[in-house]
């Protein structure tokens, strides 16, 4: 839910810079970006919840995972890493750029803002995303496949994270250099898309085997 939110809420705030400006763009060095404060900034409080929680989604896919599957480990190391990346990056746009455009301290602020489709800020997403996406594909081959539900879910997971890897090669021959933030906002959509649905299948697959007591099995382990 809390992705569905961050991305409704970022689907109604497009980028004013970049490719996809039409009108009143903000260019460089985007100090004209304090006034659309907060409302540029909204959908990154439902993505840091969400991204919170992914982890949580990614110890639970572990623990319903094969026992002892090493793909499954390193789903969550990677969602590890890929969640840090992403809470860190909302992080430095929330509490950095504001106050130091408020105090005139622009030295630094173009190259962390999200209003620069070259910055730090895209490369972290960029980042981000892709460990997600790599996560969600380690827990796909790692996940039971015993109804069809569960084949569906690690379909879903698989096509999402080939999507992403296919966005990855499509963009950088593409454009290379000059793709600003047209892959990050590819590999969001990919990630959220595979993600908000994913999340409500597996949700259905947890209340299952709460009514399903065993003592094997990938139920054994959670």
């Amino acid at each position: 839910m809390t992705t569905l939110i961050a991305f409704g809420i970022a689907i109604t705030t497009p980028p004013l810079s970049g490719e996809l400006c039409q009108e009143g763009c903000i260019g460089y060095p985007y100090l004209e970006s304090a006034s659309r404060f907060p409302r540029d900034y909204f959908w990154m409080f439902p993505a840091i919840l969400a991204t919170l929680f992914y982890i949580a989604f990614m110890l639970s896919l572990q623990a319903r995972a094969r026992p002892g599957s090493l793909l499954a480990q390193l789903a969550v190391v990677l969602g590890n890493m890929g969640a840090l990346t992403l809470s860190a990056d909302y992080a430095i746009q929330l509490t950095v750029i504001q106050p130091s455009l408020l105090a005139h301290e622009a030295d630094g602020v173009a190259m962390l803002s999200q209003y620069n489709p070259h910055g730090i800020f895209i490369a972290l997403e960029e980042l981000g995303y892709a460990l997600m996406s790599a996560a969600l594909g380690c827990s796909a081959l790692a996940l039971p496949r015993a109804t069809p539900l569960d084949r569906a879910v690690s379909k879903l997971f698989l096509a999402g994270s080939a999507a992403s890897t296919l966005a990855f090669i499509w963009f950088l021959t593409r454009y290379g250099h000059s793709r600003g933030y047209l892959l990050e906002i590819t590999i969001i959509s990919i990630v959220w898309l595979t993600l908000i649905p994913g999340a409500f299948m597996m949700a259905a697959l947890f209340r299952r085997d709460r009514g399903t007591p065993t003592s094997t099995g990938p139920s054994s382990t959670r």
